[in-house]
């Protein structure tokens, strides 16, 4: 079964899919540290402000890329509401998680630009994963069959 998986996972397709949604992730992850910096560094708001900034830029951004890019289908235009909820519900787990992740960290010391690093690491796979199965799902070939 885990030789299926993998075989049907890691194929030519999948491949041009993930490089396609980290080019989506790359555009977040850099305008919104960009922002942060700025909000950060530059304005000195606290870690959370200046992030919450970055992070609302960067997951519109991330949006667009991702559904009408990276993971577009024409299965996913008959259902766009029900992918746009999947997509803010999942940003919302992300929003407690990553600053669960940058809080912790600053915490005990670390910088806010490296705990930004460190979140960013553990949402790459995590986020290719939830957007490929559950909020962005190539489901056209499967309805194609139905008709």
């Amino acid at each position: 079964m885990l030789k299926r998986f993998l075989k049907s996972f890691w194929n030519l397709a999948t491949l041009i899919r993930f490089l396609k949604y980290m080019v989506g992730g790359g555009l977040y992850f850099w305008v919104g540290l960009g922002l942060f910096a700025i909000g950060y560094s530059g304005f000195h708001w606290s870690w959370w402000q200046a992030k919450l900034l970055g992070d609302v830029v960067g997951w519109t951004l991330n949006y667009v890329v991702q559904r009408y890019w990276a993971f577009d289908s024409r299965g996913l235009k008959l259902h766009e509401m029900e992918h746009a909820m999947r997509y803010a519900l999942l940003t919302a787990v992300n929003f407690g998680i990553d600053y669960l992740i940058v809080g912790g960290l600053n915490s005990i010391g670390v910088t806010p630009y490296i705990g930004v690093f460190v979140s960013s690491s553990f949402f790459t796979i995590w986020n290719f994963l939830w957007y490929k199965y559950w909020v962005f799902p190539d489901n056209s070939s499967k309805q194609s069959k139905k008709i």
